[in-house]
């Protein structure tokens, strides 16, 4: 199973003191949605996001079809499959997408320790 571009997905308590704070470490803004309160922040070899007051706790985002850059890319495995063959295998899927849908979505799962998985897909399936 590919998962595609990997990044951390951070709750944060105030977003321009988090911008500032991984400015610093060396983050550049890549995608600047300030005004909907999250962004996402690059640096050559992570990808971060911040995101305030839309969700508790931090996640592990996965972006099949995505690259590094956030490019499109073929083929991959689209999120509907992924969620079917990790239910068959007995994941337990704690928001579930509707497997009957097409275009982009995600799910979600929690691993053995608690932490929390988003598989995050903003494309469409290849055909």
């Amino acid at each position: 199973m590919s998962l595609g571009n990997f990044s951390i997905s951070l709750a944060v308590k105030d977003l321009q003191a988090s911008r500032k704070f991984y400015e610093t470490l060396g983050f550049s803004v890549f995608h600047d949605q300030a005004a909907h309160n999250w962004m996402i922040l690059k640096s050559p070899t992570a990808t971060v996001g911040l995101f305030q007051g839309m969700f508790e706790g931090n996640i592990m985002t996965f972006n099949p079809g995505w690259d590094a850059d956030g490019q499109a890319v073929t083929p991959f495995e689209d999120v509907r499959a992924m969620q079917k063959r990790l239910k068959a295998a007995g994941v337990e899927i704690a928001q579930e997408t509707d497997e009957t849908s097409t275009g982009p979505a995600s799910f979600m799962v929690t691993d053995p320790d608690g932490n929390m998985i988003m598989i995050d897909q903003h494309v469409d399936a290849p055909q």
